[in-house]
C-alpha cells in the first residue's frame, strides 16, 4: 500500500513546487494551452478557474492595502473596514470552495480516474494544511482590528502581511496543482 498523501513529505503543500508527475497523466493528454479551446471549457472548468482568479485577486488586494496602510496611505478606520470586509469574504468563499470539493468533486473525480485517485487525496490533505493558515489569517487579522491606535495598528498588520505572504504562496502552488490536477479531468469527461 502507497504511503496516505498526508504522511509522503513529497506531496506535502510545503515542499512541493509543482504538481508531482504522476499526477499529470491527463494533464499530458490535455495541457493548460488547450483548456480554452476544448468545446466544454465554458462550463465547470471556466467556472472552477474564475473562482481560483477571485481568490488570487482577493489575496493581491489584502497586500496591496496591508502595504498601504503600513506606509500612511489608508487610516485605521478605513482599513479595518476593508480588511473585515475582503478577509472575510475571503475566507468564506475559500471555505465553501473546499467543501464542495473534498465532499463532491474529488471523490467523483477519483471515481472517474482512480490512476490518480492519490492526487485527489493530495489535494484534501492539502486543504487540512490551508486550514491552519486560515487560523494564522485570522488570528493576525483579529490582532490588526483590535489595535485602534496608529502605530500599534500599523505594526499589527505588518505581522499580517508577512503571514499573509506566506499563505499567498503556499494557496499559490495549491491552486495551480488542483488546476493542473482538476481540470484536466474535468475537459476529459465533459463534466459540468
Amino acid at each position: 500500500m502507497s504511503t496516505p498523501p498526508a504522511r509522503d513529505p513529497a506531496l506535502l503543500l510545503e515542499h512541493r513546487a509543482a504538481l508531482p508527475d504522476e499526477f499529470c497523466l491527463i494533464l499530458a493528454d490535455l495541457p493548460r494551452a488547450e483548456w480554452a479551446a476544448h468545446p466544454d471549457f465554458n462550463g465547470l472548468a471556466a467556472f472552477w478557474l474564475d473562482r481560483h482568479l477571485a481568490f488570487r485577486r482577493m489575496l493581491d488586494a489584502l497586500g496591496t492595502e496591508a502595504r498601504a496602510r503600513i506606509d500612511g496611505a489608508l487610516s485605521a478606520e478605513t482599513y479595518a473596514a476593508r480588511l473585515s470586509r475582503l478577509g472575510s469574504r475571503l475566507l468564506g468563499d475559500l471555505m465553501g470552495h473546499h467543501q464542495i470539493e473534498d465532499d463532491v468533486y474529488f471523490p467523483e473525480l477519483a471515481r472517474l480516474e482512480p490512476q490518480i485517485a492519490r492526487g485527489f487525496e493530495m489535494l484534501d490533505a492539502d486543504h487540512h494544511a490551508l486550514h491552519g493558515l486560515i487560523d494564522r489569517f485570522v488570528t493576525g487579522a483579529n490582532a490588526v482590528l483590535a489595535a485602534t491606535r496608529d502605530a500599534p495598528q500599523r505594526e499589527a498588520t505588518g505581522r499580517f502581511l508577512a503571514d499573509l505572504a506566506g499563505f499567498d504562496h503556499l494557496l499559490a502552488r495549491h491552486l495551480a496543482d488542483e488546476e493542473d490536477l482538476v481540470l484536466p479531468v474535468v475537459l476529459k469527461h465533459r463534466l459540468g
